[in-house]
């Protein structure tokens, strides 16, 4: 099995950002940790720190599209947040509509306590989008 450069990724919010990551062969996605989001620069940075020591080429990132597919505004402010990386990492955005309330699900039944620390949810969301993302093989 080949070995690949790894994917990394994101659920962006307002306050903080979850971060996942795939093993080498892209196979599974593992629970990095949470950037806060007080500023856009420092929370680019971490992120890019992130995208180094695990040898990144790819961000998988959720927009909260609209029920009806169309980009609301919190997409916007995903994609517009998105295009401040450099262009050397490939950016792709996945559908991620309804992964917190799957994610709080899942750490429900972990019997994790989620609603005191929100983080949970949004690592555990990134965990699912990119998880989604690599069971769909795209490359």
């Amino acid at each position: 099995m080949e070995i690949k450069r790894r994917i990394l990724g994101l659920d962006v919010g307002d306050k903080r950002i979850g971060v996942a990551v795939s093993d080498p062969f892209c196979l599974f996605a593992t629970e990095v940790g949470v950037v806060i989001r007080d500023n856009d620069n420092r929370a680019i940075e971490e992120i890019l720190k992130h995208c180094k020591n695990y040898d990144v080429e790819k961000i998988v990132c959720g927009i909260p599209y609209n029920m009806d597919g169309t980009l609301g505004f919190q997409a916007q402010k995903t994609v517009k947040f998105m295009e401040k990386f450099p262009k050397n990492y490939k950016i792709v955005y996945t559908d991620e509509r309804l992964t917190s309330c799957e994610a709080e699900e899942i750490l429900k039944k972990e019997k994790k306590k989620y609603t005191k620390n929100k983080g949970l949810v949004d690592v555990k969301s990134a965990c699912l989008i990119l998880q989604t993302y690599l069971g769909e093989k795209n490359d």
